[in-house]
């Protein structure tokens, strides 16, 4: 089918973040890389990204350091406050030895890191417009099929296709997302406000949330989220209209922000994410990011558990010459830490969520004492993590 172990050859479904990085990933350590997307253009939704301390480490071993500094702003603090404005709780990092605050995240443009990667990666290793259908192994190597007919023959296999990852379905079958009970919107614009020298923000309402991010370039990534019933489908035309009549009574820059963005800009997307697996390998086939571990965004860990993902699996792969107990190895480093995530994330969603007015002034409360060492604290784990 394919070539020896001893001369790996990796095929990769799926031409998004946490896909690229385990090509360039791959490649630095000398394996062959065939990457394959279904779009006919590689390209990300217009939105921000956070990448906290983990994931840029990761992404720093991949050689991306210079590249992604130019793409961003870092975020030293990041405030939650109520309605009116007022905060609750404010996180910073710990200071280094010249006593200046660390960097909490890097906020990017997913479009612009994905340009960023694919440049580093070369666009000559993606190939576009290939929608797989499935794949068959053997001992010796391993075959994706391709909806034009075509095939590709590697010693291994990567499913990074997303949360919706044909490769996941064709090992464990079928199975409809967990839906979080709430929706969001999304968009980057450009946008100036004094509000924005305090750093990122995110204000808690009932049920309700929104969440301002500066970027570079003088704009700035905002979310809002609101629990609603499953699958709800709205106007694109009216999009702005609904989110201010749900958030233009809550503080300045708010309604500001979003009478700001034109409507073509603001996503909608239901918030789903999966139950952990307890395996995600079968021989010769592997899972990674969304497709493996899909989770909430109530941490920012999406990408940054794939990025993760990516340099393990490239250590794991060329530190054993047998593949498949490679992807083992690659998927007991993994497992664990990242279902740990995906679990804490959904709580998380479901406590800041909450609509109960009782239940949310409590929740306030709570904040406000709690001191925000101990928060950063119950956050280490995975901010802290290096792979």
């Amino acid at each position: 089918m394919s070539k020896s172990d001893s001369d790996k050859r990796a095929i990769i479904i799926g031409g998004g973040i946490g896909g690229l990085c385990a090509a360039i990933a791959l490649e630095q350590k000398g394996i062959e890389v065939a990457a394959f997307e279904r779009a006919p253009e590689l390209q990300e939704v217009g939105a921000g990204l956070s990448l906290s301390v983990n994931a840029i480490k990761a992404l720093d071993k991949i050689g991306m350091k210079d590249a992604l500094r130019q793409l961003s702003i870092p975020q030293t603090s990041g405030g939650i406050r109520n309605q009116q404005g007022q905060i609750l709780s404010l996180a910073q990092r710990r200071n280094n030895d010249n006593n200046e605050a660390e960097t909490l995240i890097l906020m990017v443009h997913r479009a612009e890191l994905l340009d960023a990667l694919l440049q580093k990666l070369g666009a000559e290793t993606v190939t576009l417009n290939a929608e797989c259908t499935g794949f068959a192994q053997d001992e010796s190597g391993v075959i994706a099929r391709f909806a034009d007919g075509s095939e590709a023959h590697g010693s291994f296999l990567v499913g990074a296709d997303g949360i919706h990852s044909v490769i996941r379905a064709a090992i464990f079958g079928k199975e409809k997302p967990r839906y979080s009970g709430y929706t969001a919107w999304r968009a980057v614009v450009e946008f100036d406000h004094p509000f924005l020298q305090q750093g990122t923000s995110e204000t808690w309402g009932r049920g309700a949330r929104f969440g301002i991010v500066p970027m570079s370039q003088k704009r700035v990534y905002w979310f809002a989220t609101n629990n609603a019933p499953e699958g709800v489908i709205d106007s694109p035309t009216q999009r702005k209209q609904e989110l201010l009549k749900l958030f233009g009574g809550w503080h300045t820059p708010i309604a500001a922000l979003i009478d700001a963005t034109p409507e073509s800009a603001i996503l909608r997307n239901d918030i789903v994410d999966r139950e952990p697996l307890r395996n995600w390998t079968k021989g010769r086939v592997t899972l990674l990011g969304d497709a493996a571990h899909p989770m909430t965004p109530n941490l920012g860990q999406g990408a940054c558990q794939a990025i993760e993902d990516a340099v393990v699996l490239a250590d794991c792969i060329s530190i054993n010459p047998n593949v498949e107990a490679a992807l083992k190895a690659y998927e007991a480093r993994r497992l664990e830490r990242t279902s740990r995530v995906v679990e804490q994330s959904h709580r998380i969603g479901k406590m800041v969520q909450n609509a109960n007015p009782v239940v949310c002034t409590l929740r306030n409360a709570v904040m406000r004492v709690m001191p925000a060492s101990m928060q950063m604290k119950q956050l280490n784990w995975i901010i802290e993590h290096e792979v």
